[in-house]
Order: C-alpha cells, then structure tokens, then sequence
C-alpha cells in the first residue's frame, strides 16, 4: 500500500487565522492554493498555481493582471539598465609596415576596447593582390592572423601589434600559399571596436 503525506488543511478563514511553523505548508480547502508559512507571519504567504493568471493586490485582493496597466517608466527603467550599449568602430588610417619590436597606433579616444584587428592594405600589386586590396589572413614570422594587444593611458587607446622584427606575409589571393611580402607594398591598418 503507498503512503500517503497530508499537509494542514482548513477553509480561507481558518488559513487566515493561522501561523504555521517556519517552512511549513497550509491548503486552503475553499481557494485551492498552498500557503507557506514563516513561523511570525498570520496567514502565510498564498502560493499561486500555474493557471492563476492574476496577482495578489496590496490590499491582499486577488485581481486581474493587466500589462497595459504598467507604467512606461518601468519599461524605460528596464531597458536603461539591461541594454547593451551600441558598439562603435575606429579605423585607423594606414601606416608604413616595418620589422621592428612592435607597430603601433593610438587612437585619440579614452575608452577601452573590446576587440582590435589588424588588416594589410595593398599599395603595389604582389601575391596575386591588386592595389587597394585589403588582406585580413597574414602573418608575422610563424604566427598566423596575429590580434593586436591594447591598452589605455592618458593619451588615448594604444592599438600594438607585436613584429619582433619578424618578416610579415600573406595568404596568396589565388593559390593561398604561405607569400613573403615586400614592405614597402604594403600598409597596415588597424581597427577597434569599443
């Protein structure tokens, strides 16, 4: 035979009258709900079942929920503070490619960045690459696609991207073979998200 477990039990009034123990249960027989209970508290606290789709006014009246009742300023509250601020993206113009310890550039803006990148821009057409082209799978010595490092200071957001003093190369545009490139035919460009 299986057991069975009952939990205190009476009418809306005598649930109304009662204090239970701290964590204990009461069912109001009449309104079909739980009330838990916090040992101080007379009456407990109505638990509302999944069908009910009402709340619990101040005055402890069940009434209807109604959505278009809640003010536009709880809404604007809710999305000041949950949302996402947009992000913005910087380029930097492009600069002279050199095999030193690192290249940089700064950015005149003082907040941090999320993401940065560095793409090579073409200026004399070698590797199959046409002039303006823009080349985002290159490399520094045995490093592929290297991510710049960034930092803040006072004199804005320092985009670096370290060489070592390594010879740069890029991805051939038709055959996508590992190409030494010639400095002087190319121009690095750095951009930020913040």
């Amino acid at each position: 035979m299986t057991r069975v477990l009952q939990i205190r039990r009476g009418t809306t009034e005598q649930n109304n009258d009662f204090t239970g123990l701290t964590g204990e249960l009461s069912f109001d027989t009449e309104e079909k709900n739980l009330r838990v209970h916090d040992g101080e508290t007379l009456g407990g606290f109505k638990l509302a079942r999944a069908d009910q789709l009402n709340i619990i006014g101040e005055t402890g009246e069940i009434s209807n929920f109604d959505i278009n009742t809640v003010p536009a300023s709880f809404w604007e509250n809710l999305i000041s503070i949950y949302t996402t601020p947009a992000i913005q993206i910087t380029e930097s113009n492009p600069s002279t490619i050199a095999n030193v310890s690192y290249l940089e550039y700064i950015f005149g803006i003082s907040v941090s960045a999320e993401f940065a990148r560095a793409i090579l821009v073409c200026q004399t057409p070698e590797a199959g690459y046409s002039i303006g082209d823009t080349v985002a799978a290159f490399g520094i010595g045995s490093r592929a696609n290297p991510l710049p490092y960034t930092f803040l200071d006072e004199s804005g957001l320092h985009t670096r991207l370290f060489v070592a003093s390594e010879s740069f190369w890029v991805s051939h545009k038709t055959s996508g073979t590992q190409t030494k490139i010639t400095n002087s035919n190319w121009k690095i460009k750095f951009t930020v998200w913040y």
